[in-house]
């Protein structure tokens, strides 16, 4: 198994080299096999899709620290694919925010993301978030900078303040994150190509670009968020979003029915998923310990 400062070096290298790195959007324990196996050069863990699916619950700052390292350790360590978990603001003052950066790396991850917004936070395309002045949140990030024991370990920041305060004060306040020490720097929803071009071109780091279908921001091809300037492309919600569908799509078929027969060739297949889960290992192991005979003597 790779290491988790051999999957922050090749993150680090990777950032460095030239194209946009597409993230999707890991909630659970499947979604992160399945993702881990895809290729990609990043896994995301969503705040929302994590909180949904670990608590069934919005995220609303519902979620504490312990639930959110528990998780963001458990995709960590399960995938060999580089992974940036969603930090939420920290959970609570500085104090806490060098806690969270030390539990978070601790835990494998390649990176973290914070977030400027008050508490208890929302998620960023939905209404009546509020953000902390921009002073304290640069606080947070020379604290996370400060705390983190690896360079290599990666301070994504957020800044929700477009929708409340307008794109020239989301702009200012990425600036003096990337001042402030961030590595990657994201302006939460963007409401028009127009605003992600000035985004992309803003900050002389790594800019990453959320891109959630129905939310606010508008979803453009790859290569344009490339042309942009986007080094980084997330997709948090496709993932729990096409889940949802299809479990909607086989439970009211089993309801109708009382039986799966509707659902042949539409699910994934049985010996396909005992594969992609690791039974292959527990049957190896068996061979080779479980079913020795006890020795007579």
């Amino acid at each position: 198994m790779i290491t988790a400062a051999e999957k922050r070096q090749r993150l680090n290298t990777r950032l460095k080299e030239p194209g946009i790195l597409v993230a999707p959007g890991i909630f659970d324990m499947i979604s992160t096999r399945l993702a881990d196996s895809m290729g990609f050069d990043l896994l995301y863990m969503t705040g929302y899709g994590s909180v949904a699916s670990y608590l069934g619950l919005p995220d609303a700052g519902l979620a504490t620290y312990t639930d959110m390292v528990n998780r963001a350790s458990a995709f960590a360590q399960c995938a060999h694919t580089p992974l940036i978990a969603d930090g939420d603001t920290g959970y609570g003052g500085l104090l806490n925010v060098a806690h969270t950066i030390k539990g978070y790396e601790a835990g494998g991850a390649a990176g973290i993301q914070l977030e400027d917004q008050e508490f208890p936070k929302k998620c960023g395309h939905t209404p009546g978030r509020r953000v902390i002045p921009a002073a304290d949140m640069v606080k947070k990030i020379r604290v996370a900078v400060d705390a983190r024991s690896s360079a290599d370990f990666l301070i994504v920041a957020r800044t929700d303040a477009r929708t409340t305060l307008g794109i020239d004060e989301a702009l200012r306040r990425a600036e003096a994150y990337a001042q402030a020490g961030a590595d990657i720097l994201f302006v939460e929803s963007p409401e028009s190509p127009e605003e992600m071009a000035r985004i992309a071109a803003a900050i002389d780091k790594p800019v990453l670009i959320n891109n959630v279908e129905g939310g606010r921001t508008p979803l453009l091809p790859k290569d344009e968020l490339e042309k942009m300037g986007f080094k980084l492309a997330i997709y948090p919600a496709t993932g729990f979003l096409a889940a949802g569908h299809a479990l909607a799509q086989a439970y009211e078929a089993l309801s109708r029915d009382g039986s799966s027969s509707a659902l042949q060739g539409r699910l994934y297949d049985f010996e396909s998923f005992n594969q992609l889960i690791g039974f292959p290992e527990v049957w190896e192991f068996d061979k080779t310990y479980a079913d020795d005979k006890p020795d007579a003597s």
